[in-house]
């Protein structure tokens, strides 16, 4: 049985970690709220770019020189999957939903006969898929040192992206992040961006209206294709950062809790040991007494 010094290193214990846990959800909803602006600030862009996008290719339709971002390779045998995860952890099952959608795809493409590779961003990714998939892993980039999420950071991965498949190096390249939706809810999300997945348009009177392109679609496409990828990777960014600084809000919240619960409970034990011993020493003493 521990002693009452024992104990009370243990209670001492316990309330600095809550001292931390608390500190770290208040530093986390401070950050939520600018990250949360910024995802849903990026939204309305990456879905319009889409839009266009799935206007121009349908009157590109049927031309033999679309780009290849668009129309593909023609084959499915190599897919790149591009995994982003955060750079840290204590985010609760954040970063772990995101590989775990990553790896049951790729288990997936493997039973069906087809490569596999990856394109990690962020640490938490990378160490958690190279414990199986460390062949398979082509490429990884760490933001840690990012302080602000720029476009120029999605840019730079999009090129890296871009020239692997101008290489022959894949055919298919899907895009696993976490969408935020809330606080405590963050939807795993895989989404296929090479060759592009096109919307349906919106059965109206406006996505009937035909258009003249100058220059031609083609031309268009292939200027804004690698722009689009850019852009997709951008929001999967930010959505990625305000999805963990709500899994971790929400995380070190039940932290705080769960330690408040083992102070109080470690507390009731230290005064119970502590009675039991001053009651034993009493009645030593009473005994004693009597004795004499």
């Amino acid at each position: 049985m521990a002693s009452l010094k024992d104990m009370r290193v243990r209670i001492a214990s316990t309330k600095a970690t809550q001292k931390i846990t608390k500190a770290m959800q208040m530093v986390a909803a401070s950050k939520l709220r600018r990250a949360q602006t910024a995802a849903e600030a990026a939204r309305p862009y990456a879905e319009r770019m889409d839009a266009v996008i799935t206007n121009i290719a349908a009157a590109a339709a049927g031309s033999g020189s679309a780009p290849a971002l668009l129309k593909g390779t023609g084959s499915d045998k190599v897919h790149l999957l591009l995994v982003c995860t955060g750079e840290r952890g204590l985010s609760g099952a954040f970063n772990s939903s995101i590989v775990r959608l990553a790896r049951e795809r790729a288990l997936a493409l493997m039973n069906q006969g087809k490569e596999v590779k990856f394109f990690c961003v962020g640490r938490k990714g990378y160490e958690q898929l190279r414990r199986q998939f460390e062949r398979q892993i082509v490429g990884n980039l760490e933001l840690r040192s990012v302080k602000v999420l720029g476009f120029k950071n999605a840019e730079d991965i999009a090129k890296k992206i871009v020239a692997m498949f101008d290489a022959g190096e894949f055919d298919v390249c899907t895009l696993f992040y976490s969408r935020f939706k809330s606080v405590i809810a963050q939807v795993p999300t895989a989404q296929q961006i090479i060759p592009l997945e096109l919307t349906e348009a919106p059965d109206s009177a406006a996505s009937t209206a035909v258009y003249d392109y100058e220059p031609a679609e083609d031309e268009i496409l292939s200027s804004l294709l690698p722009r689009n990828l850019a852009v997709q990777i951008f929001r999967a960014l930010l959505e990625n950062n305000a999805s963990f600084y709500g899994a971790q809000m929400s995380a070190m919240d039940n932290a705080t809790r769960n330690a408040g619960d083992m102070i109080r409970k470690q507390t009731l034990i230290y005064n119970r040991t502590r009675q039991a011993m001053i009651t034993k020493e009493l009645i030593e003493i009473i005994s004693g007494a009597e004795a004499i």
